[in-house]
């Protein structure tokens, strides 16, 4: 149903609900005699305003007829009444209720002449300062100030809430700044594109400089490649034709651009191998923090543990099991270096090695910290080893600043309380985490570093796992034994033969890995929704939303998660009149979905049965529980953990009936199905394949082509990722 976009002009009677981030507003107002709710970015507004709101009146199915805004402007109050009512809703720091009265009852309808020009008149006032009187008048300005800045940006485009960041970061000079330079907004961290910037330039009413736009451009390119595909440099000669066709310039100028902005910081330049390479700073600071903190673990080992052959034969007599070699050497590794790489497929002991050094850890007694980088891997961590493992933000104690850019609590001046950490899933980790990580441990602290190196890399920026393995600075351990209990398991035994390059085995005569060959992606598509509404939960008695997860290669298609989200959502929570639904980017979500979290987000609060804190990371699967539309949030509950998401951060969640390889990194699911059939040649390679495999723990169903597994088993081809973390290691006496 469309509605017709119409403007009003309104009173503020009340905030229902406000975030001062980014200005998101639930409030009532009054026109006439018509009282209705009004929902929109609006930030600043307070009770006691007249508003003009653009916009149109929807009839919402919970709670009636609300006007959903657009765009808003705003009309100082002008009445007694208005201006008491403005002053006591506090949007003044300083001023309440009480003190509201007060000062209307001296000043009147010049009650805001007065803060504005001679806010030291408010000392007259008995109860107010000269100290208070002029901080008064301070907030007031600055509440007129970030209205003449959203007045002058809104010209060029930007909506209310992006008004609002570019002020909080350019402060009252925001116009005139942005109107010299537009490049500017692209380093703020505000979500201002280079794109954008060019847009922007073209309705300024003189042009900026070109440098300005050159010297973005260069950081565009370097930082998309940063994003996109994981580098942390680029070699400098590659980066100068892309950038001379964006910018449409000579490679001499890009050239001459870039030792500018080396010069003056904006970009870093390192010798590797004689050849130039160029960084983000950010990028190049976190990889050369990890090679510093790395020397001085290497350089600091534990003191020697001159019993460790008998505590190794006690803890295999304990335990009834016996450490192969390389195991053995691992425990004897992490005991005595302080410092281990500990790497292997599935089925090669991992997990009883881990177990290993943790008994070795406690022998020596110390304060043992797990970690791992998403809340499913913690959880598996944990299950496994009986111990509490956190996610790395959580060991960290992330926090936020008011710019709402995260740090951490724990840091190299405030270490962690732990002389031991053992870290799962190093392939899943950015060199920006990492670095984190390793400036939090205490000197002398005991690290083990456990991975899969042929999963695939991190979502972020770098190669950590890799780096450190090829640096070979440190010491590293390798399991490769299959051992015989695993090699029962057919997604173990398929799992090393692709990883190897031999072609899997698809013959469905054993228990937990089966094909099922289909002749087109539109027949892939229902046998995968037939598997999981149908077929699984009634042979095995596993729940379609927690047990089975349909892991895609590709996110387009028949076969993409895109597609079969929709189909599994209709299948497996169709419409009902008792469940309440929200349309996200033209996604209908409803009660009941599993979603996921596809964006960090540190701001958003979370309490479980025993504990409670703030941060949702992407890959964070859940259920949506409840959808409170007047506020615009929703309820999720993310493995035991339940978090309220508002209404502005909607966009960072998906539905997660099916999810793409790389989403699924550090989780394991009880069933995996996985469609392969009619793939694009950039995703149908051998380590996506392998690391989809790995997920499944009890039983994989692989639907499409057989033809489609066992070519993406031949190629081997993988991306090309720069990073500089094994020169910088390289570089290191350890």
């Amino acid at each position: 149903m469309d509605f017709q976009e119409e403007k009003i002009t309104a009173t503020v009677e009340e905030i229902t609900f406000q975030n001062d981030t980014n200005g998101f507003t639930v409030m009532d107002v009054s026109m006439d005699d018509d009282y209705f709710t009004a929902v929109g970015v609006m930030p600043g507004v307070s009770a006691g305003e007249t508003v003009t709101l653009t916009g149109s009146f929807i009839i919402h199915q919970s709670f009636g007829r609300q006007f959903k805004v657009t765009a808003f402007t705003r009309c100082m109050p002008e009445t007694t009444e208005q201006i008491y009512k403005y002053l006591a809703s506090g949007v003044i720091r300083g001023i309440g209720p009480k003190k509201a009265m007060s000062i209307v009852e001296k000043f009147g309808e010049q009650t805001l002449e007065i803060l504005d020009t001679s806010p030291e008149r408010l000392a007259s006032i008995k109860g107010i300062s000269q100290e208070q009187a002029r901080s008064i008048g301070e907030e007031f300005k600055k509440q007129y100030a970030m209205r003449a800045v959203m007045l002058g940006l809104e010209k060029y485009g930007f909506s209310p809430t992006e008004c609002i960041r570019i002020f909080r970061k350019l402060g009252i000079n925001a116009v005139s700044k942005v109107e010299e330079n537009p490049y500017i907004l692209c380093g703020l961290g505000i979500g201002i594109t280079f794109e954008r910037a060019e847009m922007i330039e073209e309705k300024l009413p003189q042009k900026p400089l070109p440098d300005y736009r050159i010297g973005e451009g260069i950081i565009h390119v370097v930082r998309h490649n940063a994003n996109a595909q994981g580098h942390t440099c680029i070699p400098r000669e590659k980066l100068l034709k892309p950038c001379s066709d964006l910018l449409s310039v000579t490679q001499d100028e890009i050239d001459i651009a870039i030792d500018k902005l080396v010069n003056t910081g904006r970009l870093k330049m390192h010798l590797i191998d004689g050849n130039e390479f160029v960084f983000l700073p950010s990028s190049y600071t976190a990889e050369k923090k990890i090679a510093d903190r790395v020397d001085i673990i290497a350089n600091f080992p534990p003191q020697g543990a001159p019993r460790l052959a008998d505590w190794i034969d006690t803890i295999e007599k304990i335990n009834n099991i016996k450490y192969e070699e390389q195991q053995r050497i691992a425990i004897a590794t992490a005991a005595k270096k302080g410092l281990l790489v500990l790497t292997g497929g599935p089925g090669t002991g991992k997990t009883t090695t881990i177990k290993g050094i943790i008994n070795i850890f406690e022998y020596q007694n110390l304060d043992i910290a797990l970690a791992a980088p998403t809340g499913r891997a913690a959880k598996r961590m944990s299950e496994v080893t009986g111990m509490e493992a956190k996610t790395i933000h959580r060991l960290l104690e992330v926090e936020w600043d008011e710019d709402d850019k995260p740090y951490f609590r724990r840091n190299i001046e405030n270490p962690l309380d732990c002389n031991a950490l053992i870290l799962d899933e190093l392939s899943m980790i950015d060199i920006h985490l990492f670095a984190h990580l390793l400036e939090a441990l205490p000197l002398g602290c005991r690290l083990i570093l456990v991975g899969d190196s042929d999963q695939l890399p991190p979502v972020g920026s770098g190669n950590v796992l890799h780096d450190l393995i090829l640096s070979e600075k440190l010491p590293v351990v390798c399991l490769t034994q299959v051992f015989r209990q695993a090699m029962e398991s057919k997604i173990i035994t398929n799992a090393h033969k692709i990883v190897n390059g031999e072609m899997p085995d698809l013959t469905n005569d054993g228990k937990d890995f089966f094909h099922l060959e289909r002749p087109n992606p539109y027949l892939s598509a229902q046998t995968v929704v037939s598997l999981c509404s149908e077929r699984l939960p009634n042979a095995y008695g596993w729940d379609a939303f927690s047990d089975i997860q349909v892991i895609c290669p590709s996110k387009k298609g028949e076969t993409g998660t895109q597609n079969l989200n929709r189909l599994l959502q209709n299948a497996l929570n169709p419409p009902d009149k008792a469940k309440g639904e929200i349309t996200i980017a033209g996604q209908v979500f409803r009660t009941g979905d599993k979603i996921m979290q596809v964006k960090n987000n540190y701001n958003i609060e979370w309490e479980s049965k025993d504990d409670k804190g703030h941060g949702i990371f992407n890959g964070d699967i859940g259920i949506l529980k409840n959808i409170d539309a007047k506020s615009g949030t929703i309820e999720v509950d993310f493995d035991g953990r339940e978090a309220t998401i508002p209404a502005e951060s909607l966009t960072e969640i998906e539905l997660a009936y099916a999810v793409t390889v790389h989403k699924s990194q550090g989780s394991e699911f009880k069933a995996v199905v996985l469609p392969a059939i009619s793939l694009v040649p950039n995703l149908a390679y051998r380590n996506l394949l392998y690391t989809a495999v790995t997920r499944a723990k009890d039983m994989l169903v692989t639907v499409g082509s057989a033809e489609q597994i066992y070519y993406m088993t031949s190629n081997d081809k993988k991306a090309k990722r720069y990073s500089a973390l094994k020169a910088f290691l390289k570089e290191k006496d350890i």
